[in-house]
């Protein structure tokens, strides 16, 4: 119970932060959808997605299978963006940014902990909330690179979008049907444990 709380509680809070932020991000250039529809909030069950946050993820679990799942997509509506195609980036962007962001303060909380609390608290509390932290860094870190990949529907693929000249974008958008399905190749396929999984391993040993 103890192990999963350390890596439940801080994956629940990065996927929904990351979320967030989407949607903050969307509202601070003028589209208010994530806010009308309740979802700037960090009540994690407003960003429960049947399937992919607890049925999926349980399936891969069950089969002994690399875990994979989603949140609810915070809805943005990107005709309202102030800034078009770079608000579009920008909104994007604004995930994998929390991610790299909460990954580096876990990890100076992480190193920093032990000289800010009494050690007679040292079993009870700080060991605990240290594998929390260090579970935080490499979560976080997962979801900042795994995000950044040019598929749609991830924000890599948002972002790619953006930047593309127009005609290009439009080409590229027709490929989001088959994202989820593109994912799972890449997820189980060589292309993870020789290019992704050393990026993500480099990262997280040098934030720990």
């Amino acid at each position: 119970m103890l192990e999963l709380s350390i890596w439940a509680v801080p994956t629940i809070f990065s996927i929904v932060a990351h979320e967030v932020m989407h949607g903050e991000v969307a509202r601070r250039l003028g589209d208010d959808t994530a806010e009308r529809a309740g979802r700037l909030t960090l009540n994690p069950i407003s960003h429960v997605d049947p399937f992919g946050t607890v049925i999926l993820p349980a399936l891969l679990l069950f089969f002994h299978l690399p875990v994979f799942g989603w949140a609810k997509p915070v809805p943005v509506d990107f005709r309202r963006l102030r800034n078009g195609r770079a608000g579009m980036v920008m909104v994007a962007a604004a995930g994998p940014l929390t991610n790299v962001t909460l990954a580096i303060v876990s990890a100076l909380a992480a190193h920093k902990l032990p000289y800010l609390i009494d050690p007679q608290a040292w079993r009870a509390v700080v060991i605990p909330l240290i594998y929390m932290l260090r579970a935080s860094v490499v979560i976080n870190v997962v979801l900042a690179i795994f995000n950044l990949l040019p598929v749609l529907p991830l924000d890599g693929g948002r972002m790619l979008a953006g930047l593309l000249p127009l005609p290009m974008a439009i080409k590229f958008a027709r490929s989001e049907p088959y994202g989820i399905l593109i994912l799972f190749v890449l997820l189980y396929s060589d292309f993870f444990n020789r290019l992704i999984d050393p990026i993500i391993n480099t990262v997280t040993r040098m934030l720990l």
